[in-house]
């Protein structure tokens, strides 16, 4: 395959990489030339200074970009993936970002020929370093399996969720549900430390019951000893959960402990954690 992918950050630098195999020939782009630089030397891949050039002629062309604003500027903008693409390229976004968005590129897309998928990721810089990613797309289904065997290399779950921009929709049930999780847990390590229990017993206790989850066993212990200098940086939890918000908005429902993690968050990157992981949610209530 001929594959290009846009966008070198925190999961698209170690994503792109498990795409250079020996039957795959990669081209990068990243707003930051350097960085895109760097990625083809240690890859053995090749860069490319803007999306268009990127995108020519490739068969798969993956993003992974910041907000819908970044994706308009990559796939529509002067010098665009969109602009260049040939036709029946297929295009994988694996931003977190709107459903409009995702169904107007869709939508153009289809208008020069192409293909596109919404397929937002969890799993976060490990996941991503690791090649254990889960994967929730919208979009066409024989699409889907023409791709997959790509998308497998960084992958462990790829599931189909419906049409264009129900990937998104998935996408922003999982943050409601960590942020939901890491609410509680917040406030059950906060109980436990003043109640003078071993954390480290106490999570290892905990993670094979009812209470058990990743972010009790993965974050349980970093959280109680106020580390936080890793994993998903709140700044984009917070732009996560106001897609959230604004969905449900449109969808007239009320989400009352999303919207109050939210302001916490909110709150936090006011004080100068917007890069913490978002296990930080526990110093909201010190």
């Amino acid at each position: 395959m001929n594959v290009a992918f846009i966008g070198l950050g925190t999961m698209g630098y170690p994503m792109a990489g498990h795409l250079t195999t020996e039957e795959n020939k990669v081209t990068v782009f990243n707003r930051t030339q350097t960085k895109a630089e760097a990625w083809a030397q240690s890859y053995s891949g090749d860069w490319a200074s803007t999306p268009a050039l990127a995108a020519q002629d490739k068969d798969i062309v993956f993003t992974c970009v910041g907000n819908d604003n970044d994706l308009r500027e990559v796939y529509l903008g002067e010098n665009g993936a969109l602009s260049h693409a040939s036709k029946g390229t297929i295009f994988v976004d694996h931003t977190t970002a709107s459903t409009e968005v995702a169904q107007e590129l869709a939508s153009i897309a289809i208008e020069k020929g192409c293909y596109f998928l919404d397929a937002p990721v969890s799993g976060g810089q490990a996941g991503a370093e690791n090649g254990v990613l889960t994967v929730m797309v919208g979009g066409d289904e024989s699409i889907l399996e023409k791709v997959r065997p790509i998308m497998d290399c960084y992958s462990k779950s790829i599931v189909l969720q419906g049409p264009v921009g129900n990937g998104q929709i998935a996408k922003m049930v999982n943050q409601i549900l960590i942020a939901g999780v890491l609410s509680g847990l917040s406030e059950g390590i906060q109980f436990a430390q003043k109640a003078g229990l071993d954390i480290a017993t106490l999570v290892e206790t905990l993670k094979y019951g009812a209470a058990g989850s990743w972010q009790l066993e993965n974050r349980g212990e970093t959280m109680a000893k106020d580390q936080f200098d890793f994993g998903f940086a709140i700044e984009w939890m917070h732009k996560d959960l106001g897609l959230c918000l604004d969905q449900a908005e449109k969808m007239a429902l009320n989400l009352p402990l999303a919207t109050e993690v939210d302001k916490k968050y909110q709150s936090l990157i006011d004080e100068g954690f917007g890069r913490c992981d978002t296990s930080v949610l526990i110093k909201s209530l010190k």
